[in-house]
């Protein structure tokens, strides 16, 4: 019988979750299920549980924020259990090579550089070592490494960064919000002449004019509408309570109604802001 005490130590730290993760993927004794992943079964589970540290960020729920992210550092384990398994790397080695690449990219806190420049120019000078490093990985595109698998708004928003690093950018904001207009005059005016696949391509394209529109106004995307969401959710729920209290439900309410009572939460929660403030 193997030896539990690490297992059952509540005080095991990370030796624990390694030795915790290594018997559950052990070929005669560990978990069926978790013997069966591989990296692209484990994959989706690993933006899921990055994104529901960003919600609880978001709602500040910092109760569940250690939870969240000690299910993120779970997905890292995972995947570096089954790179030891296929004789690639271990948890050390992931370990290290973060260690490695921040002690490189901060040499005003581990060099000799000074620590007396702005937020802008250590910004630039992280990009500047970022590049220096693609060109040794042999990436010599200006758009080589951005990462497929990251969500569409915050792709867009990278290649942008990229491309605008060599010039390849509108130098004002009124010049985003005129191609906004152009592409949206073209998908409403073309939406009855287009097929459904070009329909598609049109509205991609507004949607990454309007990604380079956060851009320039240092909006983060994906944060705004995660916002927009909540706000709906809320205004939403707003609507079904005061339907309740009408003893309705929505399927028994109709667009004007429940538009009306939408402008009724709009115009309440802003009176509350207004005490509050």
């Amino acid at each position: 019988m193997p030896d539990d005490t690490l297992i059952n130590d509540p005080k095991g730290g990370m030796p624990r979750l390694l030795e915790i993760m290594r018997r559950l993927r052990d070929p005669q004794t560990g978990c069926p299920w978790d013997i069966e992943q591989d990296f692209s079964t484990i994959a989706p589970y690993t933006i899921e549980e990055a994104y529901e540290v960003a919600d609880a960020i978001e709602r500040k729920a910092w109760d569940e924020l250690k939870g969240e992210l000690g299910d993120l550092l779970f997905q890292s384990v995972f995947h570096a259990q089954m790179a030891e398994e296929a004789g690639m790397f271990s948890f050390d080695d992931v370990a290290d090579t973060m260690s490695d690449k921040m002690v490189a990219r901060h040499p005003h806190v581990f060099g000799d550089e000074s620590r007396d420049k702005s937020a802008e120019q250590q910004t630039v000078d992280w990009e500047q070592i970022k590049a220096a490093e693609r060109a040794q990985k042999a990436q010599k595109g200006t758009l080589d490494g951005v990462a497929v698998g990251l969500p569409a708004l915050l792709r867009a928003v990278k290649l942008q960064k990229r491309a605008a690093r060599v010039g390849f950018d509108w130098p004002h904001v009124d010049d985003v919000l005129d191609k906004i207009k152009e592409e949206a005059e073209e998908l409403t005016e073309a939406r009855n002449e287009l097929t459904q696949k070009e329909i598609e391509e049109e509205f991609g394209d507004l949607l990454f004019v309007m990604a380079n529109l956060a851009r320039h106004l240092e909006v983060e995307p994906e944060a705004a509408l995660r916002a927009a969401n909540a706000k709906f959710i809320r205004r939403f729920e707003g609507i079904e309570a005061k339907l309740a209290e009408m003893g309705k439900m929505p399927s028994e309410s109709n667009l004007k109604e429940m538009d009306a009572l939408w402008d009724r939460v709009k115009l309440e929660e802003r009176g509350q802001c207004s005490k509050s403030d």
